[in-house]
């Protein structure tokens, strides 16, 4: 239509003129819904009616909800839209749940469609402008640039939105100077950046957009349910399948950032040890010396795509560390790419010797990285088909017969598996009875667990977990809470309580929230998570990983307990090893540590504005580097170790070759320090000896102990 028009006014124009006019229209193309896609949504907004757990109605109210949750898929950054584009789109605000249920998707590809334009015409302006705004930034001024754009309005002017957008690019090119990019290489870098981005939305098509405009939906119900396009269905069986040969990382999209969610116990990345949840990958390289490649602004399919690679080939990341704040610290990552093999994520053994007065009580460690079973096998008959619990009734005989006092079970970092090997494992702890309730959509509730009396473990018990520990972790150590059966400790539980279910659509599959877990207590264990009986300090941040860090996430609730035994009056006991707890780790110098950088991330987390002005960042990013100096010159104090001038990782290596009986003793995985371990080996040992004592003095005969 604006073709004919000019056409029509411009009939003596030179053949010059018209290929110019040509190349002055706008590139962007309009793209419509397919018949398949309006299909689809129908069925779509039937199921989730119909089967998602929450029982919602996609109803006016939800409309509202809906519209908002699009726009903000698209524009979450308000770096695009204004307030005149905002307000047009209110016309749809409560029409969107009559139009869907009719399977119309003029809302979702009409504003779609507005966004494009939006995109199209700010990145071909900042591509054109960048060199010269690169070149005239002064860097002196005082200004900042929010973290959150929660701290933003919608932009009421173009003007107002040109600001906002200066400001940004100041920003990345400070991060980049600051991360000692070249002068001559931080224009091209971003144009490169920016150009990629003008590319990739240029060869969206009807399946991306009705994705974005679906998932906008379904995940107003819970962040897992989702639908699939066909391309995703693909990549998410590939995954299930397990076939899928990578680096071993779960990661989610976060703004223009991919972000790493949880690693996969024993897999290729948590093996090399360096990429951290909460990460941001921010490049990918191939090889060991690939050239690195911007993905700021990729799709995350496209990123998952360029990390995946054969086995045994190379892969360099490049992330911003989940510690910082600006995008001023980098890291590059190398990692193996590898398939996660069955035998790699077996319990594990170790004895702990824990001194107390003039004896040394071992303490049985069980390292449970993931609830894993070989199906095929069993299917097949093999009588020693590989799992969890078949592999830790090994190692706990093994460990009785080393003359251990105690057990304890590490679920740390454990994401889950297989629900009947959480079932099983809670059986060699309790003589029978149910382990987890599931109540499906429909209302109905039903129980599993160990249904015969057979022998347990009948020894002192504690449970380790930590934000990561979910799902399969939670049901079992929910369980072993609820029979009382022994201590939880560590950190709060990731709170992944529900059970999702795969539909076949017409395009695509929808995952959907079928079923919720709750514990025998009658407690879900969604949300909240497991709440340890002795609680230590946490490493990772509540507010980036976990369930209640979701938008969306089910309530926690309760439901009607399951009668069951209780093996243990452990309320006495708790106060009294917490309390031996907290005194004894006042005085060790790396509890100390880790509480204190927990307060100091907690303090980062507070940070809402960065400055502009270069010095004042270099003064921001250099209080946070002293103070990270102040708090490791403490534990190395207190520990007769060598102090450092910096955290430069070139003197940590000097530090810790000056010392290698030191450097022997340190934990390989600092994030995840061994004082934990030890730590809950002391809280068994604590329960060992009140149970010792309260025998003591009710033993007839005896003089009661003082």
């Amino acid at each position: 239509m604006y073709l004919t028009k000019q056409m029509k006014t411009s009939a003596a124009l030179t053949l010059p003129a018209l290929l110019s006019l040509f190349l002055s229209l706008p590139t962007w193309a309009t793209i419509e819904s397919s018949d398949s896609e309006r299909e689809t949504i129908v069925e779509m907004i039937g199921q989730l009616e119909q089967r998602h757990y929450a029982k919602h109605r996609y109803d006016d109210d939800m409309s509202s909800a809906h519209l908002d949750s699009y726009i903000e898929s698209l524009d979450r950054g308000k770096m695009f839209f204004t307030a005149t584009d905002l307000a047009e789109f209110e016309k749809y605000r409560t029409t969107m749940d009559d139009q869907l249920h009719e399977g119309n998707l003029v809302a979702g590809f009409e504003i779609f469609n507005r966004f494009q334009q939006r995109l199209e015409e700010r990145m071909e302006n900042v591509v054109e402008t960048l060199p010269q705004q690169v070149q005239a930034m002064d860097f002196t001024v005082d200004e900042s640039f929010p973290v959150d754009a929660d701290e933003w309005d919608w932009a009421r002017t173009p003007a107002e939105l040109d600001d906002r957008w200066r400001k940004r690019i100041k920003n990345e090119v400070l991060s980049l100077k600051l991360a000692k990019k070249p002068a001559e290489e931080i224009a091209p870098t971003l144009v490169k950046r920016y150009n990629s981005q003008l590319k990739r939305v240029r060869q969206y098509n009807s399946q991306d957009v009705f994705q974005i405009y679906a998932n906008a939906l379904t995940e107003l119900y819970d962040p897992h349910t989702n639908y699939l396009s066909p391309r995703r269905s693909e990549n998410f069986n590939i995954n299930m399948s397990l076939s899928l040969e990578g680096i071993g990382a779960v990661l989610q999209q976060e703004d223009e950032y991919t972000k790493v969610s949880s690693l996969v116990a024993k897999g290729p990345a948590d093996k090399q040890g360096e990429l951290k949840p909460a990460d941001r990958i921010i490049g990918v390289g191939q090889g060991e010396d690939g050239a690195i490649e911007d993905v700021i602004g990729w799709r995350l399919d496209e990123v998952v795509e360029l990390i995946r690679g054969p086995k045994d080939s190379t892969v360099r990341l490049e992330v911003i560390p989940a510690k910082s704040k600006a995008a001023d610290e980098r890291k590059i990552v190398t990692i193996v790419r590898n398939k996660v093999k069955l035998e790699e994520q077996s319990a594990q053994k170790k004895i702990l010797e824990i001194p107390e007065g003039d004896r040394t009580i071992k303490v049985g460690v069980i390292d449970i990285p993931a609830f894993y079973i070989d199906f095929d096998a069993m299917r097949r008959g093999e009588e020693d088909y590989k799992s969890t619990t078949r592999d830790v009734k090994v190692l706990l005989q093994e460990l009785q017969d080393e003359g251990v006092e105690g057990i304890v079970i590490d679920l740390r970092n454990n994401g889950g598996g297989s629900l009947q090997e959480a079932n099983e494992l809670t059986g060699l702890f309790i003589e029978y009875g149910p382990t987890v309730q599931i109540r499906h959509s429909s209302r109905r509730v039903w129980r599993d667990g160990k249904r015969l009396k057979t022998t347990y473990y009948e020894g002192p018990l504690v449970v380790l977990i930590n934000r990561l520990s979910a799902s399969a972790s939670e049901i079992f150590a929910g369980a072993l809470q609820d029979y009382q059966r022994g201590l939880i400790v560590g950190d709060r539980s990731f709170g992944k309580g529900t059970v999702q279910t795969l539909i076949p659509l017409t395009e695509g599959q929808l995952k959907i929230t079928e079923s919720k877990f709750y514990r025998i207590s009658g407690d879900s264990t969604q949300h909240r998570g497991v709440v340890p009986d002795v609680e230590f300090p946490s490493i990772y941040d509540a507010e980036e990983i976990g369930e209640s860090s979701l938008d969306h996430a089910l309530n926690w609730d309760q439901i009607n307990p399951v009668r069951h035994q209780r093996y243990n009056d452990l309320s006495t006991v708790v106060p009294r090893v917490t309390a031996s707890f907290v005194e004894r780790s006042a005085g060790n110098p790396d509890f100390v540590y880790l509480e204190e950088q927990v307060e100091m991330a907690r303090q980062t987390s507070e940070i809402t504005e960065l400055p502009l002005n270069e010095a004042a960042r270099i003064a921001l990013r250099e209080s946070q580097e002293q103070k990270a100096l102040v708090i490791e010159n403490k534990r190395r104090k207190a520990k007769g170790e060598e102090l450092l001038t910096s955290l430069d990782e070139d003197e940590l290596d000097e530090a810790d070759e000056a010392d290698p009986e030191l450097a022997a003793e340190e934990e390989p995985d600092d994030e995840e320090p061994d004082v934990l371990l030890t730590e809950a080996g002391n809280v068994l040992v604590d329960m060992l000896l009140l149970k010792e004592r309260a025998y003591a003095v009710h033993t007839p005969g005896e003089e009661p102990k003082k």
